[in-house]
């Protein structure tokens, strides 16, 4: 047994999530970043190699490239070879250098999203065509007739986010097979962001790599994980693409050059860690977030001016406040003292996107102070 309900101050180390309100009555609940402790075998891991003393440029051993191939296979039955894996320092670095590392002037990808996934094709000089997803049977999921009026013949990548951010949508095997098929048709490469793979909510959602379905799409796909949203060790930097097909990975590796770094020492010994001694801490985890968004969900269903679709994974809940009619949701749900990610900078300011990935007791407090500002409306 794992305590998920242990406190962490963060507050006693340099934190982005918490340091934004510091020496304010304001619970943040905005990047995607867990306040729990790392699993036992990372700390231990990190403590062990630390002690060593030496810091010096370190290579990339045979059990790291193993660690990652075992964990993908175990995880979601993808055969992967060692060849085909590249570090980097992060995702989001990465989908900057698939954009500029593959063809066409303009790239496609939906809408709400992860902000970097308009931000990284305008630093490439290139067009973005956001599609909006479309809300079904009470979940989100991609608009393929949109896509089809709006493809260009300059389009020639498309980025795709699965699980879903904002919205925890984990797509379906027939989803990601129209998808692929669709960039198949209009030969659009894939950048597949898959960071959150390993959080699913659901016990009735599987993770499928859209890589994994097809050898064409394979050879048409650079798939970006990283154990860091999963161990909760985003500022160890670890991260990784799997790129099967050679030219492609060549273009991408030479992108990256001298600008992009790669994973760093102690991001090796976290992610080895992770992947080879984490499962049961995971799965743990994932039961402790499902009971979280329970929570959630009853706050939502006890404030019928709030939306929240159903979501399968993520400790992200992407909630619709259109009906509250406020200027600014995020300025107001901060006066009542909870920091949440304003929905403007993902495409909606009508949402904001609620972290929940925190302790219960933390989670009751935002909830309540939330409900406060709910109330204050009197409506």
């Amino acid at each position: 047994m794992f305590n998920f309900d242990e406190i962490v101050d963060r507050t006693k180390t340099p934190c982005e999530k918490w340091d934004k309100y510091k020496d304010q009555d304001i619970i943040p609940a905005w990047v995607a970043d867990m306040d729990f402790k790392s699993p036992p075998c990372v700390i231990d891991a990190l403590q062990k190699r630390v002690s060593e003393g030496v810091f010096g440029y370190t290579g990339i051993d045979d059990e790291t490239y193993d660690a990652i191939i075992s964990f993908l296979k175990r995880h979601y039955n993808w055969e992967i070879k060692k060849e085909w894996i590249l570090f980097t320092h992060g995702v989001v670095s990465s989908m900057n250098v698939a954009c500029l590392a593959t063809q066409g002037e303009s790239v496609m990808t939906t809408t709400p999203i992860y902000p970097h996934f308009i931000k990284a094709p305008r630093h490439a000089n290139k067009e973005v065509l956001a599609i909006a997803m479309k809300e079904e049977k009470n979940r989100w999921t991609l608009d393929f007739e949109a896509m089809e009026q709006a493809i260009t013949p300059t389009c020639k990548l498309f980025m795709l986010c699965n699980p879903y951010n904002p919205a925890g949508t984990v797509f379906t095997c027939k989803e990601l097979e129209r998808l692929g098929d669709f960039c198949l048709k209009y030969d659009l490469t894939i950048c597949s962001d898959e960071i959150h793979a390993d959080l699913l909510l659901n016990p009735e959602a599987k993770h499928i790599p859209i890589a994994s379905l097809s050898e064409a799409l394979a050879q048409k796909s650079i798939t970006l994980m990283a154990p860091s949203k999963t161990f909760n060790i985003a500022g160890l930097q670890a991260s990784f693409a799997v790129i099967p097909n050679v030219e492609l990975r060549k273009r991408f590796q030479k992108t990256m050059g001298s600008m992009v770094g790669g994973i760093n020492l102690l991001g090796i010994t976290a992610l080895k860690a992770a992947y080879l001694e984490g499962d049961a801490w995971l799965a743990e985890l994932r039961l402790y977030l499902a009971e979280n968004l329970t929570m959630v969900q009853e706050f939502v269903a006890h404030n019928p001016k709030l939306k929240l679709l159903d979501q399968e994974a993520t400790f992200l809940a992407w909630i619709d406040a259109s009906a509250l009619h406020v200027k600014s949701l995020y300025a107001f749900f901060l006066d009542f003292g909870v920091g949440l990610s304003d929905g403007e900078p993902f495409g909606n300011p009508n949402f904001v996107r609620l972290n929940f990935g925190t302790q219960k007791s933390v989670l009751k407090m935002i909830l309540e102070r939330m409900q406060k500002a709910m109330d204050s409306l009197n409506i």
